[in-house]
């Protein structure tokens, strides 16, 4: 197949094209002018520019693909650089549906956010509810991907978690830390994304994908642990009505790791029924344990 992909270059992005490359597709991959050289070296990828909020000029470069996969999302605001919920997750979405259309191209892929849903709480999951609307009211052949917490060697939550294990006595944990998460893998995902593409029975639905475990934040830092060789993790509960002002104010500095938001989704847990995904896709999570191999010293996995 020839895919125009979106957020070619992050976390996912990259993985995506590695899996896809690997099954002879060729990409068309939507790059800010300078970032060509995050992309994946391969024959088969080449790099297209284009403004993302401008559907006359992403359509041209998307006429003639098979299918469209939308990845670009935020995880965290930086409204001095326009860099908001808003406009890369609805206002990007629009857009690149929109072109999708003019090009004449069928096939959508996006991905969104586990947890996302009408009247949520914080605004990641508010405007990723935005852009699924727009996505569902398109007339495109679409997929839509709610991942839970993603997890992989370039990732940027366990691996945090994992640097703070070895460093520190006293693990500091929001609230009494018994939310719950269900944590995939890196290529679990891309595996699924792959697949879809492939699958008539893939059309329209909206596939929830996490990994075999849901466990606590609490139980997620002894496996860190115990990959890292620890015998225990030793933790101090920080009260969440505390908390809240603090990171509401600390939020403002990028080197703070946390923002309300963040905070607001972490407490409300992330696990999902992966069964639809699974089933429809013949993907078989594997236990978190074996997964986190990746965090030890001896193991990690050099950039593709």
């Amino acid at each position: 197949m020839d895919i125009f992909i979106t957020g070619s270059t992050g976390f996912v992005g990259r993985a995506l094209c590695h899996e896809l490359t690997l099954r002879g597709h060729q990409l068309r991959c939507l790059v800010r002018p300078g970032s060509e050289g995050l992309l994946l070296k391969s024959s088969l990828v080449r790099p297209v520019s284009a403004n993302l909020l401008a559907p006359d000029q992403l359509a041209p470069l998307i006429k003639g693909a098979d299918a469209v996969i939308h990845l670009v999302g935020i995880i965290r605001e930086i409204p001095s650089r326009h860099i908001t919920f808003a406009r890369l997750h609805h206002k990007a979405t629009i857009s690149i549906v929109s072109a999708t259309e003019l090009a004449g191209v069928n096939r959508y892929l996006h991905m969104s956010a586990n947890g996302t849903r009408k009247g949520a709480v914080s605004n990641y999951h508010q405007t990723k509810w935005l852009a699924e609307e727009v996505v569902r009211q398109s007339k495109l052949n679409w997929t839509i991907f709610r991942p839970s917490l993603i997890f992989g060697p370039e990732d940027q939550f366990i691996n945090l978690i994992a640097s703070l294990v070895r460093k520190l006595p006293l693990i500091p944990v929001m609230g009494d830390g018994e939310y719950r998460m269900q944590p995939v893998s890196i290529g679990l995902l891309v595996k699924g994304f792959a697949l879809a593409l492939e699958r008539d029975k893939a059309i329209g639905k909206t596939y929830h994908c996490g990994g075999k475990d849901c466990l606590s934040y609490n139980k997620l830092l002894d496996l860190v642990g115990t990959a890292l060789g620890k015998k225990s993790v030793h933790k101090i509960k920080q009260p969440l009505c505390l908390m809240r002002p603090v990171v509401a104010i600390m939020q403002h500095f990028p080197f703070f790791p946390m923002t309300l938001d963040q905070l607001q989704m972490l407490v409300e847990g992330n696990c999902c029924d992966t069964s639809e995904w699974s089933a429809d896709l013949d993907l078989e999570p594997g236990p978190l344990s074996k997964d986190l191999e990746y965090i030890t010293p001896s193991r990690k996995k050099p950039r593709q």
